[in-house]
C-alpha cells in the first residue's frame, strides 16, 4: 500500500521519489513532479505524491524507483502493506 523510507535530511535537504515502469517511463501520478518533497529525520516515512501515499494499484507490476536526494541520507526503503 505504501513506499516507506528511513531518511535523514540536512536543514536544506530533501527527498522525492518517482515510480517508473519497467522501461523507465514515469507512471502517471507517480512522476517526480507529482512527488511531495520530504524534509526531516524519520525511521518510517511514507513517501507521498499529489494523490497521496497509496501504491497498491502497482502491486504485481515490475517498477523502477528514481530517488532524488539533496543533502540527505537514505538508509532503507520498502513497500509496506
Amino acid at each position: 500500500d505504501r513506499l516507506v523510507v528511513n531518511i535523514s535530511t540536512g536543514a536544506a535537504g530533501s527527498l522525492r521519489v518517482e515510480i517508473q515502469d519497467d522501461e523507465g517511463r514515469p507512471i502517471e501520478g507517480y512522476a517526480l513532479a507529482d512527488a511531495k518533497e520530504y524534509y526531516g529525520d524519520e525511521i518510517e516515512h511514507a513517501v507521498e505524491w499529489a494523490a497521496g501515499p497509496g501504491v497498491g494499484r502497482l502491486a504485481g507490476r515490475p517498477v523502477r524507483l528514481r530517488v532524488a536526494l539533496h543533502d540527505a541520507d537514505l538508509y532503507a526503503l520498502r513497500f509496506h502493506a
